[in-house]
């Protein structure tokens, strides 16, 4: 304030000297001072952010007319060429500038010397940035990042959720066996959901306790259930009853006074529990129980519908296991009824195992005959037609009928011949193109013995058992698939069965499957047989299938054992 103001002529000077204060700085204010502080120049942010009109700025002092007085608590600020020193850039973030109507403007700045027409004198160029808008920003971009980072936990949390709810689906669908399913579900979800999982399943009675899980062992007894003594389990089963009586979840708050001595809450130590039904079609199938102790965080609205979802997915996988069981009762009903009962035969013990698969509710292509032809012989047939349908259960039906015939028509000609003539009728008739067989005939001998003629179309060789522990394979009379060579003989072996000797028929589901082969099989049941052949002959043939059997595959047995001599 010193000096004399500046002429117009040297302020156009000092104008043209700035070429850039005639830009337009996006976003920031940009004004000049001369040596005595007085605006020499400024562009139109400058006016805006200040409020000034265009041109009203020019000439005032910077000093006196932008800065604030000194408040209390908020010291005066210094004239912006006090700050600036020849050839030296400085800025700020905590400055005030105020607006042509007195309202203060917080603003970030930097200043830098502006060399002057006097020597030795200096002005400053000054750009300011609105802070409080600065800020506005940051502020946004920082919502915009927490909810961004939100979002992408969401999305992680839903494809975890996701995920969890596929292995539960994967457990329900993985086995058919019900109970199996329900308590790898109750495993899963605990302590994911609750630190305590209990499914009771509806049944005539009311209801059955069916699986529990408990996040520490030994607190849910194996042993327990709810349904089997109401009077102790008074708040849990009056939950149930609600269930089983139409109602919705219910979210029980748990206190000692309404607990019994020996209610699930009461043993599990709860604070609450969810009650969820599980329903299908409209009706109550079961219940799904979830509690929680007061060290875990208390069950939410989304816990809740997460729990929804675990019912519904198991009321599906409890009916589709329902269903297969429904088939596979069928399938087993109807593949029976295709099989033959045995004949009583003499001085021979006979029996039958049929084993249908687990895994598929279809009917299957094993089958066994046993048939009595003319001076006490005994007909003795297994067979396996490829599949596990209606066709391979029509075919092996036709085969079994035509072998039969055949050996009764026949009774004359060896097992080779009838087996020959059978491959003739399937290639004329063009019945199935993938079967085997074993056709084996067993006489009388005078002196009690049986002599044994048999052929084998493809199909794993019997096993003799002697009553000595003896195990060995007969392995005459092999020969190739039914149907593939309709005019190629086929051989037929020969052999006496001793005294007290057991002879075994039998499919491959017995000795092969997709984690073992063929020979491991066959030498397992050989040492298996051996060690039980004490057991009455149908024990033995169930004993073998149950033990050695590939429950993806049909299981059929069928056996003679001579008598001992006396």
């Amino acid at each position: 304030m010193g000096s004399q103001p500046q002429t117009d002529a040297a302020v156009a000077d000092a104008g043209q000297a700035l070429p850039a204060m005639q830009l337009e700085a996006a976003g920031a204010g940009v004004y000049a001072v001369d040596a005595t502080g007085t605006v020499i120049a400024c562009n139109r942010w400058a006016e805006r952010l200040l409020g000034y009109a265009p041109g009203a700025l020019i000439g005032v002092d910077a000093h006196r007319t932008l800065h604030p007085a000194a408040e209390k608590g908020r010291a005066a600020q210094q004239p912006i060429l006090a700050y600036v020193a020849r050839g030296r850039l400085v800025s700020g973030d905590r400055a005030v500038l105020l607006r042509a109507d007195g309202s203060a403007l917080q603003v970030w700045w930097s200043a830098a010397p502006l060399p002057a027409l006097e020597e030795d004198s200096v002005g400053a160029v000054v750009v300011f940035h609105d802070a409080t808008a600065d800020r506005e920003r940051a502020g946004r971009r920082a919502r915009r990042y927490a909810h961004s980072e939100a979002m992408r936990e969401r999305a992680e949390y839903d494809l975890a959720e996701v995920t969890w709810l596929s292995e539960l689906t994967l457990a329900m669908v993985s086995t058919l066996d019900a109970d199996r399913a329900l308590d790898r579900l109750v495993r899963l979800l605990v302590p994911r959901l609750a630190d305590t999982a209990v499914i009771d399943l509806a049944d005539r009675d009311g209801y059955r306790h069916s699986a529990h899980a408990h996040h520490a062992a030994g607190v849910l007894p194996d042993s327990w259930d709810a349904s089997s003594a109401p009077a102790e389990h008074p708040l849990h089963t009056n939950a149930l009853a609600g269930i089983f009586q139409g109602a919705g979840t219910q979210h029980v708050k748990v206190s000692p006074a309404t607990a019994g001595e020996r209610d699930l809450f009461t043993l599990v130590e709860a604070e609450e529990a969810l009650v969820v039904p599980i329903r299908l079609h409209a009706f109550t199938i079961g219940a799904l129980t979830l509690t929680r102790a007061p060290a875990s965080p208390p069950f939410t609205e989304a816990d809740r519908v997460l729990a929804e979802e675990v019912a519904r997915r198991t009321a599906l996988g409890l009916d589709n296991t329902r269903l297969h069981a429904a088939q596979a009762d069928i399938a087993a009903t109807l593949q029976r009824a295709l099989l033959t009962d045995l004949p009583a035969v003499e001085n021979l013990e006979l029996a039958a195992h049929y084993q249908p698969a687990q895994h598929a509710a279809e009917i299957g292509g094993d089958w066994y005959d046993a048939v009595l032809l003319d001076h006490g012989d005994l007909a003795l047939v297994i067979g396996d037609v490829t599949g596990h349908d209606i066709q391979a259960a029509s075919r092996m039906s036709e085969l079994r009928n035509m072998l039969r015939a055949l050996a009764v028509d026949r009774p004359e000609e060896d097992p080779g011949q009838i087996l020959r003539r059978l491959d003739t009728a399937q290639a004329r008739l063009t019945l199935a193109d993938s079967a085997t067989a074993i056709l084996a005939r067993l006489h009388p001998a005078p002196d009690g013995t049986w002599d044994m003629a048999w052929s084998v179309a493809g199909h794993p060789p019997p096993l003799l058992l002697t009553a000595d522990g003896n195990a060995t394979y007969l392995a005459g009379g092999h020969t190739i698939l039914l149907g593939v060579h309709p005019t190629r003989d086929r051989p037929t072996a020969r052999t006496t069965l001793p005294p007290g000797a057991t002879l075994i028929l039998y499919t491959d589901g017995l000795v092969e499957s997709r984690t073992q082969g063929l020979d491991a099989g066959m030498t397992r049941l050989r040492r298996h047989a051996t060690t039980h052949r004490h057991l009455p002959l149908t024990q033995l043939c169930a004993r073998l299938a149950r033990d050695l059997g590939d429950d993806r595959d049909d299981i059929t047995l069928i056996a003679a054992r001579t008598p001992t001599v006396r």
